[in-house]
């Protein structure tokens, strides 16, 4: 029997639903007569944003001030003033995130446990819909198991069906899918339906994807929880949303905050320990002062399906060429669509069970990062859209400088490099007769010093302050594996983002070219339990960033590059061992094990150890003859 028979077998699907799912119009507004009233914002959420963002802003303004101070000394130059204008920009967005994490700190430790729902939870359909495209099997039918299992072990009134809706194009995996979905049919009597949908052609992507469910299916729901291919959600956390959605008319999205699991190696252990650790404060932050405007990161999130289909209808945007374009990171997108018709869509970090993968190594980092640079900075051209509220608008902006700071750190480390030794031995004098700093103050060893020292506290003001209000997020110690234990992984996990940082700064820089001269980024499934690169492939991959640490490391023995600037050229020079550091496996028994840990690794939750046994019994069902698996 082919995949296409297979498909369309009886019973594979449920008897089609149909709900219209309109293509929106960003030129014209747009409100839908279904969603409740929402008002104006409510003034606790007004001071809220005040609080965050007027510290911000006042210290961008005093460093402005205090730098113009500074260059005037002599005359003011156009050249001084764009040098003024880089240093505000990305001080800004820095200076936000340590208010925006103050605020979740304070929140957090002040702020009293309220009683999320009184009375009775009206009863919801909710679909649990899992997008694939050429994904590990057993890993994603392995979770999904865990979660139906997690479900039936919850007292609730809803009902769960799970959908894997698949655009996988390999013909050995699609068929990995289908026996995987015919084992986990045959074992489930636990009150979800599974169900199982591969498209013959994979039209626009995972938007595409979730919208052929919507116009065929969705009508027999009242909500879909959207997981991706390695989302994994404990059953309290799946019943909190669908309670929250259940309880709130007014919202059509609500995110929960995930946690990210399962890492073995060192990149992906640094960036686990980060979220787990950091993530709560700004998460908690965040929370508090978009209120009703959050935003929708495409994942772990419940959505009112009737809101969705009415105002979240993808427009295509014509690119340079003329030509209609995929809205890419359209999640985004869709949050200010729901907003602009009317429905809340509200951030709820406190609902804990939320989990996800990351890239193992850097590379897979930066290949990822990649295609979300593209579509964030597609997103600038989309401000302009009809009837956004102000905070849609500004996810927008913030996801886009979440990349442009980087060329714009590029550009400072490069004056800096270049003309921060002083006059008689900067760079640019010795190299051309021409002195750009002929009428700049020294830049004195003091002054250097300050500029660093202030740089780094600022970039370890809002770790500092998450890790001290760490026990007020849920993490205890002894999950943590000990005081010292997290004291010292805090401390590998502060060196490490500091050496691995100058190399994103570059990469990023790379990825905004890219988009800049528009380059399309490639539809790849992702290397979830990382590649494997030669030497060949790093030192390709890195060629910019070595080149660049050696420059600076030359020019500092001839005494034209500050030594200031010595941690960042070690990075950039370091940069190919850095890279092959990144992949290495923390994951063996014993010290290595332990280093960067969180609580899902040194304690995992019931949820995780579930599904990591489920994903072995799929590995090894996958492994026999096809005529092994029990059929309906």
């Amino acid at each position: 029997m082919d995949d296409l028979d297979r498909q369309n077998q009886a019973g594979w699907m449920p008897s089609e639903a149909a709900r219209a799912m309109p293509i929106q119009s960003l030129d014209q507004p747009y409100r839908d007569a279904t969603a409740p009233a929402q008002g104006t914002a409510k003034s606790r959420t007004v001071w809220w944003r005040a609080a965050t963002f007027l510290p911000a802003i006042a210290a961008t303004c005093a460093l402005i001030a205090a730098f113009t101070d500074w260059f005037a000394m002599d005359g003011f130059s156009a050249f001084e003033g764009v040098v003024i204008a880089l240093i505000a920009f990305t001080f800004f967005w820095i200076a936000l995130s340590v208010s925006t994490s103050f605020l979740g700190v304070a929140n957090l430790l002040w702020a009293r446990p309220r009683i999320a729902h009184d009375g009775p939870v009206p009863a919801m359909k909710v679909a649990l819909l899992i997008p694939v495209y050429n994904e590990d099997t057993a890993d994603v039918f392995g979770n999904a198991a865990a979660m139906l299992q997690a479900l039936d072990e919850q007292k609730h009134v809803h009902s769960f069906d799970l959908f894997i809706l698949s655009d996988t194009r390999d013909p050995v995996i699609a068929d990995q899918e289908e026996r995987a979905f015919l084992a986990l049919r045959a074992q489930m009597g636990l009150g979800s339906e599974v169900f199982y949908r591969r498209r013959i052609e994979n039209v626009d992507r995972k938007v595409g994807n979730l919208a052929d469910w919507i116009e065929n299916w969705g009508g027999a729901y009242d909500a879909m929880l959207v997981l991706d291919a390695d989302s994994l959600m404990a059953g309290e956390a799946i019943i909190g949303l669908t309670d929250a959605l259940a309880c709130d008319p007014s919202a059509g999205l609500i995110q929960s905050f995930p946690t990210l699991f399962g890492a073995q190696s060192v990149f992906g252990r640094v960036q686990q320990f980060s979220n787990r650790v950091y993530g709560a404060a700004l998460a908690e932050g965040l929370a508090k002062w978009t209120d009703r405007e959050g935003n929708y990161w495409g994942h772990n999130a419940i959505i009112r399906s009737a809101a969705f289909a009415s105002c979240a209808g993808l427009p295509k945007v014509k690119n340079r060429k003329g030509n209609g374009r995929l809205i890419l990171s359209h999640d985004f997108i869709e949050a200010g669509l729901l907003r602009r018709a009317g429905w809340s869509v509200r951030f709820l970090p406190r609902i804990g069970g939320s989990y996800e993968e990351v890239p193992a190594t850097l590379i897979d980092y930066v290949l990822r990062d990649r295609r979300w640079c593209q579509g964030n900075l597609q997103h600038l051209g989309l401000l302009g859209s009809r009837g956004f509220h102000a905070v849609s608008r500004f996810h927008l902006i913030s996801g886009a400088m979440g990349y442009l700071m980087s060329p714009a750190w590029f550009a400072l480390l490069l004056v800096w490099a270049l003309i921060g030794n002083g006059q008689e031995t900067n760079a640019i004098r010795y190299f051309s007769g021409f002195d750009p700093q002929v009428s700049w103050p020294v830049m004195s060893t003091a002054n250097s010093l300050a500029i660093l020292a202030f740089m780094y506290g600022m970039l370890l003001a809002p770790k500092l302050m998450s890790a001290a209000a760490a026990s007020r997020s849920g993490i205890t110690m002894r999950d943590m594996g000990g005081l010292f234990q997290f004291l010292g992984s805090l401390i590998a996990e502060i060196m490490l983002s500091i050496l691995y940082a100058p190399i994103m700064m570059v990469q990023q820089t790379i990825a905004v070219l890219r988009t800049a001269i528009g380059y399309q980024e490639k539809w790849n499934p992702q290397q979830r339990r990382g590649g494997t690169y030669s030497l060949g492939v790093m030192i390709k991959f890195h060629i910019v960033e070595t080149i660049m640490g050696a420059a600076m490391i030359a020019g500092m023995t001839q005494g034209l590059v500050t030594l200031w600037l010595l941690p960042i050229a070690i990075s950039l020079i370091g940069a190919v061992p850095l890279s092959a550091l990144s992949g290495v496996n923390l994951g063996a028994k014993g010290w290595s094990g332990r280093q960067m840990g969180t609580p899902e690794h040194l304690n995992a939750p019931r949820i995780i150890r579930v599904a990591m046994a489920e994903r072995q019994r799929f590995a090894a069902v996958l492994a026999t003859p096809e005529n092994g698996i029990a059929a309906e």
